[in-house]
Parts: structure tokens; sequence; C-alpha cells
């Protein structure tokens, strides 16, 4: 122990003197033999020709000093009075942070996510809100009565999207969904992919129906049916996700044959309407006969009804009346004998003058 004590004590005593590079007090070479220019708290080189007495200039660890105080606090702009004002400047700085990262506005139809450190924290609801400033608290805009629109199959312009049928046909099938946010902290937190997430329960959801239904029932008789069975049976499927979507509704845009046969098939359906044009036209011919016989026929009940009561009047006023409708379309001229003055059938004769008259014309 006495020998490492007498050891350290000659150590400190040599550093006193010279340091570990030698002494270079008066230009003395060093006890050490090192050289004058490897200490590092000695002058930099040309030190001696600055004019400082006794020859020795600022050590190179002054220098660094010297040159770091200056690029804090020496360059920094200073007020009237020689006072800096970069504390000013910083509070400003602060006042900008806080200003912009805890203040939120949320709009009417809107609401805020807020997260505390990555996690959910609260909800809020619409007008100004002020929160934790960043990183502490971050805040997501949900707007929630946006409705919005994804279209699918090949109203996309993509390949076609063929379906199976219940009748084991085959469709191309186009169609869009509507959906709206319900709950914005499961839409934002349950789901990665909310609206891939929503097309794939679409197009699952639509070949779950169609494989139930006709192929007339798809191209026009039962789409209503078949959208209302889609929104319904994909509402149940993201309400046990917990995607916190609204289904609002789905409309079929096209549906049509697949395109290797599409020609073919827009010529039988053309028959086939065709074939019910002429089955309308042939029913509506059938009610109004149907409706003259039923005519007629209540017209002779009456008839008969009055025959019954009075039969010699009746077959009389019926004579007269048959008469009638014979005699009504005919020229006629009735000639009395005696003093009785003959019948001149003036519209008979003024006919006759017309006629030669018209045929002198044609001529």
């Amino acid at each position: 122990m006495n020998e490492i004590s007498g050891s350290r004590d000659k150590a400190v005593l040599a550093m006193s003197e010279g340091g570990p590079w030698g002494n270079a007090n008066d230009g003395n070479k060093p006890t050490g033999g090192g050289d004058e220019q490897s200490n590092p708290w000695s002058k930099p080189s040309g030190a001696r020709e600055s004019g400082i007495p006794g020859g020795r200039g600022p050590s190179a660890i002054d220098e660094l000093v010297r040159k770091a105080r200056d690029s804090f606090g020496g360059g920094m702009p200073q007020g009237p009075e020689g006072r800096r004002i970069w504390p000013y400047l910083a509070i400003g700085v602060v006042a900008i942070w806080l200003a912009t990262t805890s203040g939120h506005l949320v709009g009417p139809q809107e609401r805020g996510i807020v997260t505390f450190l990555g996690s959910y924290s609260r909800t809020l609801s619409s007008g100004f809100n002020v929160t934790l400033p960043a990183p502490f608290e971050a805040v997501s805009i949900v707007d929630v009565e946006e409705i919005r629109s994804v279209d699918l199959g090949s109203t996309t312009g993509e390949s076609e999207n063929l379906m199976v049928t219940g009748d084991q046909n085959i469709i191309n099938l186009g169609y869009s969904v509507r959906w709206n946010i319900k709950n914005p902290v499961a839409y934002s937190f349950q789901i990665a992919e909310p609206e891939q997430t929503i097309s794939e329960v679409a197009e699952s959801s639509m070949r779950a129906v169609i494989a139930t239904a006709s192929l007339q029932d798809a191209l026009g008789a039962g789409r209503t049916v078949i959208e209302a069975q889609v929104q319904e049976r994909m509402q149940e499927v993201l309400d046990s996700y917990g995607a916190g979507v609204r289904v609002q509704g789905i409309a079929i845009k096209q549906a049509d044959p697949p395109a290797a046969v599409n020609d073919a098939f827009k010529e039988v359906t053309a028959a086939q309407q065709t074939a019910e044009s002429y089955l309308n036209e042939a029913r509506t011919y059938a009610q109004t006969l149907s409706a003259t016989s039923q005519g007629e026929a209540a017209a002779f009940s009456k008839v008969y009804e009055e025959y019954r009561l009075a039969p010699e009047v009746t077959r009389r006023r019926m004579y007269y009346e048959t008469m009638e409708k014979i005699l009504s379309g005919v020229d006629k001229t009735i000639l009395e004998t005696g003093n009785v003055t003959p019948y001149l059938p003036l519209p008979a004769l003024q006919g006759s003058r017309a006629r030669p008259a018209e045929s002198q014309e044609g001529n």
C-alpha cells in the first residue's frame, strides 16, 4: 500500500510540474521527452506572434469553449439594451405548439376520436374542444353522416362478375353499396381496412342471395327483393364483426348474361316479349267480346220481360223498329191516287242533279 501511495504522489507531482507531456514553461524542453506541439493544452501554433505577454496565447480547449458559447448564445439576436431575446422566441414556439396541437374544431357531422399515447381515451362531440398537446394526445376526425358508396362487379370496368343463380344459370352482375358510420370508435379500432371488409362482405352476401333466386328474378322481376335480402345479410355480418357500419342500401345497376351468349339471350328475350304482346292482344279481344256479349244478353233479357207482359204490343214495336232500321238508308217514293198531290222526293232529286254535275267535272 505504501508503494502504491508513493507512486500516485509522484504522478500528481509530475502532472503539476509539466503534465504528462512534459514542462512547457519558459520554452524549456519537456523532461518527459515529449514535444511541445504534442500537448493539446498548450497554445496553438503561431500564438507567440499574437503579442500576448509571456508569449502564450489561448489554448485549444479555450478556443473550443469560446466557439461553443458563440454558437449557442453569442450569435442570437439582442434587444435594444443588449439583452438576448431567445427566451421570447422559445415562448412563442411553445405557444404555437400548444395552439396547433391542443385546440380542435369538430364539425356538426363529425366526431373526434382521442387517443392518449396510442390508446383510446374519449370521443369529442361537435364544437371546439381542447386536449393535451401532441404527442400525449392525438385526435382523429371522423365524418359519421357522410353516405359512402362502393361499386362492385362489372360496373367498375373490370372483368365479368359471374354468379350462379338458383336455377343453374350464369349471370354477370354489377351493383353498388351505400353505407355510413354509426359507431366511430368501433369503425376506427375494430377493423383494420373497413372499405375492403365491406366490399368482401357485400360480394359474399350477394352471391349467397343470388344462389337462391332464379334468372328471371335477377334480371328484373325480383331485383327489389334481392337487394333487400343482401342489405339485411350484410348488416348481420358486419354487426357480428363489430364494424360500426350501417348499410344504407344495395342497388343492382347491371344484370346481363355472359358476353359469350349475350346476343342469343337478347334474341330469346325479344321473342318472349313478342309472344307476350300477342297474348296481351288476344286477352284484350276476348275481354271486348265478352263485354259485348254480356251487354246484348242483358238487353235481350229486358226485351223478353216486356214481351211476356204484352206480346202483341212488343211484337209490333219490334217490327216497326226493325223496318225503321232497314228503310232508313233507302231512297223511297210514295205515290197516292186520287186528288192527293204526289210526294216529290226533293232530296233524291237534288242528289240526282248533283251526280251528273260531278261526273262532268270529272270528265
